[in-house]
């Protein structure tokens, strides 16, 4: 019986953390739906224009 708590218990952490690690996003301001792609992804300035915020590849986008 022990064996069996000790699997349930592994299963509910890893699930956890799979949830905890998978609602990890990028890191940014939100843009709106109706942003035209050239202006998507640049950070908001109030003296010089935006410069684009380069993109960075990571291990779990294809998981987003």
């Amino acid at each position: 019986m022990s064996i069996l708590r000790t699997i349930a218990r592994t299963t509910i952490v890893l699930c956890i953390a799979g949830i905890a690690v998978t609602g990890c996003g990028r890191k940014g301001d939100l843009d709106k739906p109706s942003t035209p792609l050239e202006q998507q992804n640049q950070r908001k300035s109030a003296t010089k224009k935006p410069e684009p915020v380069a993109e960075k590849p990571f291990l779990l986008d294809k998981l987003l």
